[in-house]
């Protein structure tokens, strides 16, 4: 059974001053617009409208906080790097996004989330080079596993992790590790679960 069955709607957030307090537990879900975020969130709480999705790229504009427990959140960040995006959203939220990454005590880990097809683009390299300087985790889900062979999956995967090691993991002493994923088939449920469900643990 999904850890993040229960996890329910708590607030939304467009502004750095109307978040929550920061005193909580929060794991942040970030990825490139159309990578299947909202999909993943719903799919690893296994419910079928947590998080918002839409065939249209670009449709989470704020930052959504949902709790899991009482203060532990899980938190939807704005999906990125969608060009139909007005010029003045992009600017607002070029400066929130590194803000609540850097400043935000209560962020104890980052999943991103990364179409296989097309990992590491440049906007997923900025988030890991906002982020891992921090020390603090960071996971990858490979999503749309399911449009790949399994060779192809298991070698992008490898390639991926070896990147990560070298360009984040070695240079900041942070944990970096990566998995493959998929909401339609509903591959590596478990072992995501099992990630956040052991971050959590840290802060009981």
């Amino acid at each position: 059974m999904p850890f993040l069955q229960n996890a329910k709607f708590f607030i939304s957030a467009n502004h750095f001053n109307e978040l929550p307090d920061d005193d909580g537990i929060e794991i942040a879900f970030a990825g490139r617009s159309n990578a299947g975020k909202s999909s993943a969130i719903n799919t690893l709480s296994n419910q079928t409208r947590l998080a918002y999705v839409s065939k249209q790229p670009g449709r989470t504009q704020l930052i959504n906080f949902f709790e899991i427990t009482s203060g532990k959140f899980l938190v939807d960040l704005p999906g990125y790097g969608y060009a139909k995006v007005p010029g003045a959203m992009k600017d607002h939220w070029q400066k929130t996004l590194p803000r609540y990454l850097q400043e935000r005590h209560s962020l104890i880990g980052l999943v991103i989330v990364m179409d296989i097809r097309n990992p590491l683009t440049d906007l997923d390299i900025q988030m890991l080079d906002w982020f891992a300087p921090l020390q603090k985790p960071i996971h990858i889900l490979l999503t749309k596993c399911d449009k790949l062979s399994r060779d192809k999956q298991n070698r992008t995967l490898l390639q991926i992790k070896k990147k990560l090691k070298e360009d984040w993991a070695d240079l900041y002493q942070t944990s970096c590790s990566a998995q493959i994923f998929s909401s339609l088939k509903r591959i590596g449920i478990d072992e995501a679960d099992n990630v956040i469900q052991n971050w959590l643990a840290l802060y009981r």
